[in-house]
C-alpha cells in the first residue's frame, strides 16, 4: 500500500480504500522543490524559502503564502488539488517560478 492509501474490508466483505492526499504531501513537497521542507501546523504545511504551502478545505486546495516580516501573510495564489498532490505541487511551483 502507498503513503495515504489504506483498505480496510467493510460490511458484506467489500474492499473499502481510504485515500488521504495529505499523507503524501511532505515527501512530495521535497521531491517537487528539490530540498528538505521545513513541516509547519502538523504535515498540513511546509516552508519552502520564504513561501508557505498549505492545505486547505478539505485538502482539496493547495495556498501559497508569501510569509514576510512577523506576523505579516501575502496570500498569493490557491491551486486545486484534483487527486494527485503531487501534480497541484507542480501547478504552484510553475506559479512561483513565473
Amino acid at each position: 500500500m502507498t503513503a495515504g492509501r489504506s483498505a480496510s474490508r467493510g460490511p458484506g466483505g467489500h474492499v473499502r480504500t481510504i485515500v488521504d492526499p495529505a499523507a503524501d504531501f511532505v515527501p512530495a513537497c521535497e521531491r517537487v522543490f528539490g530540498r528538505p521542507v521545513r513541516v509547519l501546523d502538523g504535515s498540513r504545511a511546509v516552508l519552502v524559502d520564504d513561501v508557505k504551502l498549505t492545505l486547505e478545505a478539505g485538502e482539496r486546495e493547495l495556498w501559497l503564502v508569501r510569509m514576510r516580516a512577523t506576523a505579516l501573510e501575502e496570500w498569493l495564489a490557491m491551486v486545486e488539488v484534483e487527486g494527485d498532490i503531487e501534480g497541484a505541487l507542480h501547478r504552484a511551483r510553475e506559479l512561483l517560478d513565473a
